[in-house]
């Protein structure tokens, strides 16, 4: 079925106002100063951490305390504003300034993001905004419009999750991000996106630098990867600017209108804040000529452009509607971040601006008038390198049924290989093909069988084939994956081959047993014992395995293990023996080509 896309529009831009400022604390006040006694509400940004305390004892009312920034929105008299703005614990204090939407001309310009009227579709097969959060920072959004996916969202106002939209500005610029691709009204830039409405404007289209900052702060706690504010003014904020900041440093990206202030010739320097910050993308609004709109703002802090003038999109109650303004050229923008993220999710925030940036189409325009020039969708997610896929891996551990063997005693070694892949899960149904083994630098021939346990196989390597020594055994496994491409992994095992003991020879355990203290009195010191070892000539046995249990009493407190030295003797150690009579008993002894002669003699300690 072919597919219309309506030329669609909407704008509204939201203008910061100094609705006061307070005489030597603010600045020159831009109206009638407060009147004495007056309470004011002002933001209040710390050095280190909120302090309500401190605000409450200078007399204000604390309204809202930020977590992502260090600021208190309150309100107090002027005199107490003055005074706190004195504390060497506080940065600033400054008005807590208002907000308004102002747009009216009202986006056609889906198409022309994408390049041509058909080339959404080609795109959208690479990339429609899946699993991407974009939130509205506006007047809220219409919760049953038949032509939006709306998430619950956030209130500044009242802190819940009313999110209604009363004004249709919100709505309007929803739209354009991400009106669904169906057979109704419009469709938005990036359809699939997941569309959270904060309402930081009234229903008037009216709101404050600190519900701002707060919308920013909840779109960072809930994750919301792209931020959309269609809302400006001409006041500088501290807060504002610091909740900006600390939005972008957390992986966000943060796109504003630039503002309406612009004129017809395009001269000046009139970017509003939030879009004139370092951390925010400034949207300038362009028409269906690829001109500037005669009133989109100018200046070196604009960054792109995009479609603002009359401008088709929802509005409440399952409308359409057409609005002009850097509003809804904003969202344009919004759109296409988003249609990046989702083509590539390992992208930084940092790299989708760049992305956004070096796939502009350049209008011809002044860069004070367009920054990079026209945000193109189609030209960005091209631009995308899509995440590799992750490179298949087979995880062998291998293990032996023993880690010494004794040459003619030992048949075989059973080899256990466990198989699995990069996520831990079993690799079974494998059979002896997949196996490689080597022994040392030689390929052996071992067969392995799956057993009963899935993704486990055993195997036996032949002993009576070997020499003495220490042996290293590889076994690599190869799979083919589910795209078709080897994969390979290795496991290594390490045992030893010891001879088997002489039929003639063997290794006395010579009397007596010696036992010497350290230390001073036993009770409180040390108990050595030290066991000699020779062969049926009479020749120390050095490298000798001995195992003794030293008993006290008749309980055995003891039974180490050790190796004889040169001298055919090995001596253990009790520490902090405490007195009564001690004897030994030899257990074990273990020497190449010698046996043992298990007659130990009665040895004690003391008498």
């Amino acid at each position: 079925m072919k597919r219309t896309l309506k030329r669609s529009a909407l704008l509204v831009t939201v203008l910061f106002v100094t609705a006061l400022l307070l005489t030597g604390v603010m600045g020159a006040a831009a109206g009638p100063p407060p009147q004495a006694g007056e309470k004011v509400n002002v933001l209040i940004g710390f050095v280190d951490r909120p302090d309500p305390a401190l605000v409450k004892q200078a007399g204000g009312k604390v309204l809202r305390e930020f977590t992502l920034i260090p600021v208190i929105s309150a309100e107090m008299p002027v005199p107490a504003a003055e005074a706190l703005a004195k504390n060497p614990r506080v940065r600033y204090v400054e008005p807590n300034g208002t907000v308004y939407a102002l747009g009216q001309t009202v986006p056609w310009g889906i198409d022309r993001v994408f390049g041509d009227e058909t080339h959404p579709f080609r795109t959208w097969e690479v990339s429609n905004g899946t699993n991407v959060k974009v939130a509205i920072l506006d007047t809220g959004i219409d919760p049953d419009h038949i032509d939006l996916n709306v998430k619950t969202g956030y209130n500044a106002f009242d802190e819940t999750s009313n999110t209604v939209d009363e004004h249709s500005h919100g709505t309007h610029v929803a739209g354009s991000v991400s009106a669904l691709d169906n057979p109704l009204g419009v469709v938005g830039v990036a359809p699939a996106v997941e569309l959270y409405p904060v309402k930081v404007l009234d229903d008037s289209g009216g709101g404050t630098w600190d519900s701002v900052a707060a919308g920013i702060q909840w779109s960072v706690d809930n994750n919301m990867q792209v931020l959309n504010m269609s809302l400006g003014g001409s006041g500088d904020s501290q807060t504002l600017r610091a909740a900006c900041d600390a939005a972008y440093a957390a992986n966000r990206l943060l796109v504003a209108a630039a503002g309406n202030s612009g004129n017809r010739p395009g001269i000046g320097d009139n970017v509003g804040y939030p879009a004139r910050y370092a951390s925010v993308i400034a949207v300038a609004a362009s028409d269906s000529n690829n001109k500037r709109a005669t009133f989109s703002s100018t200046g070196p802090d604009v960054e792109l452009i995009a479609p603002g003038v009359s401008i088709y999109s929802t509005t409440p109650g399952d409308k359409y509607g057409t609005k002009s303004g850097t509003s809804m050229a904003s969202p344009h923008v919004a759109g296409v971040a988003a249609l990046v993220w989702a083509a590539n999710s390992g992208l930084t925030n940092v790299q989708v601006r760049g992305i956004l940036q070096n796939t502009a189409q350049d209008l011809g325009l002044s860069a004070n008038h367009q920054g990079h020039g026209l945000v193109r969708a189609d030209r960005a997610v091209a631009a995308v390198q899509p995440p590799a896929p992750p490179e298949p891996a087979v995880n062998v551990v291998l293990t032996t049924d023993k880690q010494d063997y004794v040459s003619g005693k030992d048949a075989d070694a059973v080899l256990t290989a466990v198989v699995s892949n990069e996520n831990g899960q079993a690799i079974t149904g494998l059979d002896s093909g997949a196996f490689t083994t080597k022994l040392g630098e030689d390929e052996a021939l071992v067969d392995f069988a799956e057993t009963d346990t899935p993704g486990t196989y055993t195997g036996t390597v032949v002993i009576s084939e070997l020499g003495t020594g220490t042996y290293t055994v590889e076994v690599t496994v190869t799979v083919t994956t589910t795209a078709a491409r080897d994969a390979s992994g290795t496991g290594s095992a390490t045992f030893t081959v010891k001879p088997a003991p002489a039929e003639s020879g063997t290794v006395s355990v010579v009397d007596p047993i010696t036992y010497a203290t350290s230390g001073g009195r036993l009770g409180d010191k040390h108990l050595h014992v030290t066991i000699a070892l020779v062969d049926d000539s009479g020749q120390p046995v050095s490298g000798a395995s001995v195992s003794i249990e030293l008993s006290r009493d008749g309980s055995v407190v003891i039974s180490p293990d050790g190796t004889t030295g040169s001298s055919g003797t090995v001596t253990f150690s009790y520490n902090n023996a405490p007195s009564g009579t001690y004897t030994t008993k030899v257990t074990d002894v273990f020497a190449d080509g010698l046996t043992w002669d298990q007659e130990t003699p009665e040895n004690s300690f003391p008498k």
